[in-house]
């Protein structure tokens, strides 16, 4: 996001005859979550777990999509999944991956 807004500004200035200013990459820090109701923040040597953390995680993920509507989807998404204890699908699949039944046809 921070690159992309920094090329939108770079094409400007080429466009208008200025010149081009370096990239400064800033470190939004660390969040992760750790599970249902947990997940672990560093901001700034602040570091702190548990629901808080998750909270934030959550709020942050939300803040940073784009447009009212996406933020709305995906915010009931989630609450579906959360209460309703549904998994989304999480498909781990190696490039050498067969469909099923096709085993013969493929040794």
């Amino acid at each position: 996001m921070q690159q992309g807004k920094h090329i939108a500004i770079n094409i400007l200035n080429e466009l208008n005859s200025k010149p081009r200013t370096n990239f400064s990459y800033l470190d939004k820090e660390q969040m992760a979550t750790i599970g249902r109701k947990r997940a672990i923040v560093e901001v700034r040597g602040l570091r702190f777990g548990g629901f808080l953390a998750w909270l934030a995680w959550l709020f942050i993920h939300i803040f940073y999509l784009s447009g009212f509507k996406n933020r709305i989807v995906v915010l009931i998404q989630w609450a579906y999944r959360y209460f309703s204890f549904a998994r989304g699908a999480r498909l781990i699949i190696d490039r050498n991956w067969r469909s099923f039944g096709n085993e013969k046809q493929n040794l």
